[in-house]
């Protein structure tokens, strides 16, 4: 038989006993899955004497992505909203109206570059786009050329550079305008040179006083603007990739090889 003391002993043990069966796994050492080694070293995919595509010459990288994010807060709380703003007054085919007129005036750069890498068959197609609507089209606002099997074409002056030998340069992306390398944007000054050209030349022959000119320039300036951003559906963060700022680097830099290749 128990003695009255072993009694006493066990009753108060059994609290104890009770906690650590309870609580004992929680205090147990956690046993951590054991790391599964690499079957094949990351070497035997990349190369280190191999350029990818994903790679671009990015040296300005920390300026480039706060530019970028710029360029979305520019984009979404002022851009856009403009954009907006102008697709919900104006009627579809108004809008298709004043894309096809300022596209029309872009024939001209067009042609011009077409000539400067000594492509012929497109500066002549080009030329006749430019002289059907400018006509039938009655000033561009339609294009009549694209029914008539004259498909438009596609050549700037950073084209141009490519296409006698001038690199991309570093990768660049510009205020408001986006992704861009040094090349285009220098192909950009030069083109929005001869658009401002053409354009005042026409509105020099109005016969408006200099103001009139003035503020008539600088509204189509902002109308071509918003044009060209209502016909881009591109929109900053949402392509759901963790890593747009590098996708979106590569795909510009590989339409623009592209581009200059044709």
């Amino acid at each position: 038989m128990k003695t009255k003391l072993e009694l006493t002993m066990f009753g108060k043990l059994m609290p104890v006993m009770a906690l650590l069966i309870v609580a004992g796994p929680a205090f147990a050492k956690k046993q951590e899955a054991p790391e599964v080694p690499a079957k094949r070293p990351v070497s035997e995919y990349v190369k280190a004497d191999v350029e990818y595509k994903i790679d671009v010459y990015d040296p300005w990288e920390g300026f480039n992505r706060r530019m970028y994010r710029f360029n979305y807060g520019f984009d979404k709380y002022f851009f856009l909203p403009v954009v907006k703003t102008y697709e919900f007054i104006l009627p579809k085919p108004v809008e298709k109206g004043v894309s096809n007129f300022f596209g029309n005036l872009g024939e001209v750069n067009t042609c011009a570059n077409c000539l400067l890498q000594a492509k012929g068959g497109k500066a002549g197609k080009t030329a006749g786009r430019f002289v059907i609507n400018s006509t039938v089209g009655i000033l561009g606002l339609f294009d009549v050329a694209t029914k008539m099997g004259i498909h438009g074409q596609d050549e700037d002056f950073g084209q141009t550079l490519g296409v006698w030998g001038v690199g991309n340069g570093p990768y660049l992306v510009l205020p408001v305008l986006g992704p861009s390398c040094v090349r285009d944007t220098g192909g950009i000054v030069v083109d929005g040179v001869g658009h401002s050209l053409l354009v005042n030349g026409l509105i020099g022959t109005l016969g408006m006083t200099d103001n009139e000119e003035r503020n008539l320039s600088l509204g189509l300036s902002a109308l071509r603007a918003v044009d060209k951003r209502h016909q881009i559906g591109f929109r900053y963060y949402e392509t759901g990739s963790p890593f747009e700022y590098e996708m979106v680097r590569m795909l510009i830099t590989e339409k623009r090889i592209i581009q200059v290749e044709n």
